[in-house]
């Protein structure tokens, strides 16, 4: 099974710590990276993932709140001082291209590259990116400024061929990409070889939906439902309910409720309140309602 990797780069919230970067995850899929936010400090955290800068071309960013963009331009500074020469595309909100091209053009206005901002609204569900392997769709979510999530969804793939029974029937390379896609084989005698006896069904597409930063927001559920890993924000304990929903946050115990509502395959909380000095009480709450819970850490690698 070709790889589909998440990298967890930081997991804390606004108020910086010792303990935790801001937020920035790297998901790998089948070797091409995939930025989720980019908090300040990313690029360092990307050396220690030991994440290959090359490969990442397309960084998306959940909203405009500087824990989760203020890495942003001192990572496209350090590609320029690298000699990158592909072009990197920005996926954000509006307003992140008027944000951050005056930047751009005092701060690296001799790039050896071009960045490209694509912009897009966060009322609605959106597909922002596709290629051959792989679909990113947008996940709107309930904060204080426009906000949504993304789902990584793998496209469906052609059934496999079972070697040995193909050379058996001496079937001809021509017709391989019609059984790859359901066709029975007729012989030159006219016998008919159902498909299942030349193939075998592929490998189920994998799922990874990223919810941060969100008030309890049920309306996600029918969109992240079934996804095999679900990485849900948890900024409070329980106990500070009130203050969660003054900031348009989540607590653990919530996001363990969005997660076993949504039956999805596991839970990866992070986003970190700074009053946290262990995050144990965030992941009992958390594990109490939806069992198959895990906390974010830096440099954790989830193999989905």
């Amino acid at each position: 099974m070709e790889k589909f990797e998440l990298h967890i780069l930081g997991c804390g919230s606004a108020l910086p710590t010792t303990r935790h970067f801001p937020t920035s995850q790297v998901l790998n899929v089948r070797e091409k990276l995939f930025m989720i936010d980019c908090g300040e400090g990313a690029q360092m955290q990307l050396r220690k993932s030991k994440l290959k800068f090359s490969r990442l071309n397309h960084i998306f960013i959940s909203h405009l709140h500087g824990d989760h963009c203020f890495g942003l331009l001192s990572l496209i500074s350090t590609f320029g001082l690298l000699g990158r020469t592909a072009d990197l595309h920005i996926h954000a909100p509006e307003g992140v291209e008027k944000l951050f091209q005056p930047m751009l053009d005092f701060f690296c206005n001799h790039l050896p590259y071009q960045v490209f901002f694509h912009e897009f609204s966060t009322n609605n569900p959106l597909e922002i990116y596709s290629d051959r392997s792989l679909t990113v769709t947008t996940i709107p979510l309930c904060h204080r400024i426009p906000c949504c999530g993304f789902l990584f969804e793998e496209k469906p793939r052609s059934r496999h061929i079972i070697r040995d029974m193909v050379d058996f029937y001496q079937v001809p390379v021509f017709e391989l990409n019609r059984i790859k896609n359901g066709a029975d084989y007729i012989t030159p005698e006219g016998e008919l070889i159902p498909n299942f006896k030349l193939t075998r069904a592929p490998y189920p597409v994998r799922k990874y939906a990223y919810c941060s930063d969100t008030i309890y927001y049920k309306n996600i559920i029918e969109q992240i439902r079934g996804v095999d890993l679900l990485f849900h924000e948890a900024t409070f304990a329980q106990s500070e309910a009130n203050r969660a929903k003054e900031t348009f946050h989540t607590t653990a115990a919530q996001a363990g409720k969005i997660a076993l509502d949504a039956g999805v395959g596991k839970l990866i909380i992070g986003h970190f309140s700074a009053r946290y000095e262990e995050e144990d009480v965030l992941l009992k709450e958390a594990a109490a309602i939806f069992p198959h819970t895990i906390l974010a850490k830096e440099t954790l690698s989830v193999n989905l």
